[in-house]
């Protein structure tokens, strides 16, 4: 079996109660551990920033849909080139828009995506964030306001871009392999039993 991180990944029992417990909860909403809990439960303490900080943009509420939120991740995790992000955000991308085509268009071309023009305007600005952020200027900031998206919108945008790229880095720094089960999250639909 091919290791998930190159770093050391703790066994489950090993670890403290508050990670195991936060794991083991995941595990029995998704019926597996995503890698990404245990490849970085090798440091707890930025283990656990780092879910603080992932929890506080991605599961407040807001005008960004948590499809939306995915989008982010997914078209800039891959300008980023990290395997991992893309695998698993366009898993969940897949699951919340009910749309087995969207997460692979988003990752290649989001400007050629099944999305809205709200939705690419605002993929714009998070490619803009993510490779040239220096550059954001308030023509930008009118562009998104245009499709109605006010500053707390635009905020949530770069943040969940600016921790993604966080993220794309150390799960390339580890090598951290995405789980199998990803791949074919909401490609079919599922099929409710007869009865």
């Amino acid at each position: 079996m091919t290791a998930i991180s190159r770093y050391p990944v703790p066994e489950l029992k090993d670890l403290p109660d508050d990670l195991r417990t936060r794991i083991l909860e995941v595990q029995d909403k998704a019926g597996f551990v995503p890698n990404v809990f245990l490849a970085l439960a090798h440091r707890p303490a930025e283990w656990r920033a780092f879910m603080a900080y992932h929890d506080a943009l991605l599961l407040k509420d807001g005008a960004l849909t948590k499809g939306e939120r995915e989008m982010i991740i997914v078209a800039t995790s891959a300008a980023n080139q990290c395997l991992y992000c893309v695998v698993a955000h366009g898993a969940i991308l897949r699951v919340y828009e009910k749309k087995p085509l969207v997460a692979d268009q988003v990752a290649v071309n989001h400007r050629k995506a099944d999305i809205t023009p709200r939705q690419r305007a605002m993929l714009d600005f998070a490619m803009k964030v993510c490779n040239d952020s220096a550059s954001i200027e308030d023509a930008d900031f009118r562009a998104l306001h245009a499709h109605g998206f006010t500053d707390e919108d635009i905020w949530d945008i770069g943040a969940i871009t600016a921790f993604f790229g966080l993220s794309n880095r150390m799960a390339n720094l580890t090598g951290m392999r995405p789980n199998d089960e990803f791949y074919l999250m909401g490609r079919v639909p599922k099929v409710k039993p007869a009865g």
